[in-house]
């Protein structure tokens, strides 16, 4: 799990699969966690409470916006618009337990 980008609106995270899975797997006395079979993104909007996981063909498209910023470096209002887009997909509330 990767924080990508953190601001006071919105938090990125990049979830991979099976990561680090393998470093603790000799220390686990039980059986191992659910592992995600593919890697995908997780955007938390902290303005709605909300977030939204993108995985399969979501995550690839989000992919290709990363791969864009890492080319041309955007500033931080293009961020903030291109995740707005994707927020209006969030329906899960966050809960912190």
């Amino acid at each position: 799990m990767n924080t990508l980008y953190d601001s006071e609106s919105f938090v990125v995270v990049h979830m991979q699969p099976n990561a680090d899975l393998e470093a603790l797997l000799p220390q686990m006395d039980t059986a191992p966690a659910p592992t995600l079979e593919r890697h995908g993104f997780e955007i938390v909007d902290k303005r709605s409470g909300k977030e939204v996981y993108l995985d399969g063909s979501w995550a690839e498209l989000f992919q290709r916006h990363i791969a864009a910023w890492q080319q041309n470096t955007p500033t931080q209002e293009e961020v903030e618009d291109t995740l707005e887009q994707y927020a209006g997909l969030a329906q899960n509330p966050v809960v912190i337990h």
